[in-house]
């Protein structure tokens, strides 16, 4: 079972000091224990809006996040808290303060921005907390959204066609909350009731005309529009009208509060846990504690070498890390699994392939469920190579357990022959045929030994050759038989050892396509699955897709709705791009998966087969095996 998270309070993850962010180690070391899914929520808002007592309600604790009673922002750069996660089994809530935005104690306005790109790009949901009303003033303090085009990046190469870059993060932008903290007016437009929702989107709403104040305002609307697919609002009451029990709220008692403001917060904290997802990376990558952590501090560090956090490389250096893990996880199931269950000597070499099989199909198993973006499949042919060397190390173990297990058998069976050529009783006439006889003894009693592995009839054969002087000076020495008899004795005992010869020749052979052939299954096998993974793979990124393509034509759908004729044309091409992208992604020949499928081939009959015996029609054509009928 995987690890789970005891913390009874929370931890500073990311500190901000002297303009410098730092990652708390810690902190990180906690989420490298974490081998769950995460479900991570992050509150963000201007200092002194009560961020934390809602955090605290969410870890179902009174306590926890610093709250605070003066006017001093309490909470300096991001804190952390794990909890298990109540209502998703197996999972861990991941709950992250940030320190409140605006705060005029700090001396650089970037960080507020960075710490505001941080919680968007670490968190599965987003919330965002102020106090009033969402109006003109709310969405200018909003700011930091409009900013998140210049600090985060979605691809590490400039986007193909000035396609903006931007238009991507809705792929794997977290759900946006939007709470508002003593919430005085009613929820009435022209006259008609309307939910928290429709509040806020109809706060959203474009502000007509061309002039630039218009475009300014409108500015943070859009980009929480385009951004932010999943949109959802709480407003909550004031939680007592008492100042000097608002002072001091985390020690009031609950039925101190104002039964209105209860119930909303229990309402919130009931829609995050059962509506909070998993954090996840494009293509439906889920991230663990221990990915989270590498996330943190690749963005951090990012973050602190001046350049900008970009998804891709975030995602590349965990898949590096991933993708390692994943290799000696494999390695060590086939490992254990061929330990387990081979017992030594195997009584022919097809059992033992047959076991290998097994053992290397669920090895490949096990890397494909745990790796992710396995460029050129570097680490799958890693995993190829060090299962081939284990295999013949196994190989070569069975080997020599045959060897010792047949040669001390046929010690046993010849020790009375053995002292009978000491004692000289066969030196006598018609000593050779009673030598024979006893000689063809010991060959069938050995031949009746069981389970002999794949070196019996090699240390026969063996024994058998070191007998032929001895037998040959039996037979000279036999005065019972004439020179012819012994000619022919002699020609006889030639054709039995060439026979005996040519049957071990046979056996070699044999063993040699068993590999062969167990060689073809291990590269067929390495490419099943692959093609498996990929068209997952394919899956997810055709969903992803689609959702972008959805959330553009809602968007669209809305600006022509609302008057903005020109802005919903503008995204036609956006739209039509991304048309064509899912058409190329449904293909059934995408080119990516046929080039991964050949290139795999080509390298792994190389790996399996060596250079020298890349023989013409040992896999021919492989993407042609796996293509749809």
């Amino acid at each position: 079972m995987a690890p789970r998270p005891n913390m009874t309070a929370p931890i500073c993850l990311v500190e901000n000091k002297n303009e410098q962010l730092s990652v708390n180690q810690e902190a990180v070391q906690i989420l490298d224990q974490i081998a769950q899914p995460v479900v991570v929520v992050a509150m963000v808002g201007l200092y002194r809006t009560g961020k934390s007592y809602l955090m605290n309600r969410l870890a179902g604790q009174n306590h926890g996040f610093p709250l605070g009673s003066t006017v001093q922002s309490e909470t300096k750069g991001i804190w952390m808290w794990c909890v298990p996660h109540p209502s998703k089994p197996n999972h861990t809530l991941v709950l992250l303060d940030t320190e409140g935005l605006g705060d005029v104690e700090k001396g650089n306005p970037k960080n507020d921005s960075w710490i505001f790109a941080l919680a968007v790009l670490l968190c599965s949901t987003f919330v965002y907390n102020s106090m009033g009303t969402i109006n003109q003033q709310a969405l200018e303090q909003l700011h930091y959204v409009t900013e998140l085009t210049e600090l985060i990046r979605t691809k590490s190469s400039p986007a193909p066609d000035g396609v903006d870059d931007s238009l991507e993060f809705v792929s794997f932008f977290p759900d946006f909350i939007w709470t508002v903290r003593d919430f005085t007016l009613e929820l009435k437009l022209n006259g008609h009731p309307i939910t928290e929702d429709e509040y806020l989107e109809n706060a959203l709403k474009l502000i007509p005309g061309r002039n630039p104040k218009a475009q300014i305002s409108n500015l943070p609307r859009e980009c929480i529009r385009h951004f932010f697919p999943k949109r959802k609002c709480f407003v909550f009451d004031r939680p007592t009208n008492d100042k000097e029990l608002l002072a001091n709220i985390e020690n009031v008692a609950e039925y101190q509060l104002d039964p209105k403001f209860q119930e909303q917060t229990k309402n919130f904290c009931s829609y995050i846990l059962t509506q909070g997802r998993t954090k996840t990376l494009r293509e439906g990558i889920m991230v663990t504690g221990k990915r989270l952590k590498t996330l943190v501090v690749t963005y951090v560090d990012t973050i602190n070498s001046g350049a900008v956090p970009c998804l891709e490389n975030a995602v590349t250096t965990l898949a590096e890390q991933e993708n390692s893990a994943a290799v000696q996880k494999a390695a060590d199931h086939y490992s254990q699994q061929m330990a387990q269950r081979v017992k030594f000597p195997t009584d022919t070499l097809q059992e033992l392939l047959d076991l290998h099989a097994a053992c290397e199909r669920e090895a490949i198993a096990i890397f494909m469920e745990n790796s992710f973006k396995d460029e050129n499949q570097k680490f799958q042919k890693t995993l190829v190579e060090i299962i081939k060397d284990k295999k013949d190390d196994f190989m070569l173990q069975n080997e020599e357990a045959s060897v010792k297990y047949c040669q001390a058998k046929l010690d046993q069976l010849s020790m009375a022959l053995m002292e009978s050529i000491s004692a000289g009783t066969f030196s006598v006439p018609g000593g050779h045929k009673l030598y024979l006889e006893t000689k063809e003894r010991i060959e069938q009693d050995y031949r009746n030994v069981p389970r002999k592995g794949v070196k019996g009839n090699e240390v026969l054969q063996s024994f058998l050759q070191s007998q032929v002087a001895i037998e040959k000076s039996i037979l000279q020495a036999d005065k019972a038989l004439t020179d012819v008899e012994k000619a022919m004795a002699e020609e006889r005992a030639r054709k039995e050892a060439a026979e005996k010869e040519q049957e071990l020749m046979r056996q070699k052979l044999q063993e040699q396509q068993q590999q062969m052939e167990a060689q073809k299954k291990s590269l067929e096998e390495n490419i099943a699955q692959l093609k498996d993974k990929l068209e997952r793979d394919r899956e997810n990124i055709i969903k992803e897709q689609n959702m972008m393509l959805e959330h553009k034509l809602k968007v669209q759908e809305e600006l022509l709705k609302d008057g903005f004729k020109k802005k919903s044309e503008e995204m036609s091409a956006e739209i039509n791009h991304l048309k064509n992208m899912i058409d190329t992604t449904k293909n059934d020949d995408t080119p990516w998966i046929v080039s991964a499928i050949d290139r795999l081939g080509s390298e792994l009959t190389s790996i399996l087969f060596g250079p020298a015996k890349l023989i013409g029609g040992v896999i021919k054509g492989i993407s042609s095996l796996f293509k749809k009928k």
